[in-house]
């Protein structure tokens, strides 16, 4: 029996842990802990075995106004957390990182890739996981998990505007490029994984096979009875754009082939998320 304590109430992510491992085996005894307010002390940690931390902000627009809230809650209070934990003798913590430590809309990114976080969100992420990694040792033994992007049914991002498009166009550009992505049944197996056996160290846990945004279209349109015609047409607009959405739908963003996980496919994934 492990005991694991999610740090961050009405996490997508952390919700659909809990319940991936409850429903998996009874060998887990889960629980959340709504981080909002919370000052953390060492007995909130007492008997459990691991701490996977969800808190952060995300999916909201960053302004000037609203930035110093990045750092309060991904950095200040996530560093504060691993402290408390690690006192109360916790044995793992890990940690929900992003791609965005790498201030990259295109390209390839390695283990040995620097960090180079582009704005307030990237920038707290990764101060937060330098500041715990400082903290590992054999007894505390720390994962850093930076996902690519995540999609499931209910979840918020990317996927939702694509799932737009793939409804109400009629028509999208037969542009091939390559993604890493991570379907959300594909990312609780992996943490599951850590915990099992109790892994430490940088991952970048995605999907076996990278993504044609292209695919995941038709695969969402053809969920839904509806036709959707590709075309090249726009194929050279899409090439010289600039523009950062258009990079972020049809540029090459991809992880090393490394931590990847397939028990289940793009077509699974696609319709367990449209069901």
């Amino acid at each position: 029996m492990k005991r694991v304590l999610i740090t961050g109430a009405k996490s997508y992510i952390g919700e659909s842990v809990r319940d991936y491992l409850m429903n998996t085996s009874d060998l887990y005894e889960v629980e959340i802990k709504d981080t909002t307010g919370w000052e953390p002390v060492i007995s909130d940690f007492d008997g459990f075995d691991v701490v996977f931390n969800v808190a952060g902000i995300a999916h909201i627009r960053e302004t000037f106004e609203n930035r110093y809230l990045y750092y309060e809650v991904n950095r200040d209070l996530v560093i504060k957390i691993a402290k408390k934990a690690k006192e109360a003798g916790v044995k793992q913590f890990i940690l929900l990182s992003t791609m965005s430590v790498y201030g990259m809309t295109t390209g390839r990114i390695t283990k040995d890739t620097p960090v180079n976080p582009v704005n307030a969100y990237g920038k707290s992420k990764v101060e937060a996981d330098e500041a715990i990694e400082k903290m590992a040792d054999d007894s505390f033994k720390f994962a850093c998990l930076r996902p690519p992007m995540v999609y499931g049914k209910g979840c918020k991002g990317n996927y939702q505007s694509l799932r737009k498009f793939a409804l109400k166009s009629p028509v999208f550009p037969n542009y091939q490029n390559e993604r890493s992505m991570i379907y959300i049944g594909n990312l609780c197996e992996f943490v599951k994984g850590c915990i099992d056996f109790e892994r430490s160290g940088l991952f970048f846990p995605q999907n076996r096979e990278y993504t044609r945004t292209l695919t995941m279209v038709k695969e969402i349109a053809n969920i839904h009875g509806k036709e959707i015609r590709l075309t090249k047409a726009f194929n050279w607009a899409v090439k010289i754009c600039g523009v950062n959405v258009v990079k972020k739908v049809f540029g090459d963003l991809v992880y090393e082939k490394v931590d990847t996980v397939g028990k289940y496919g793009l077509s699974e994934s696609i319709r367990l998320t449209e069901d």
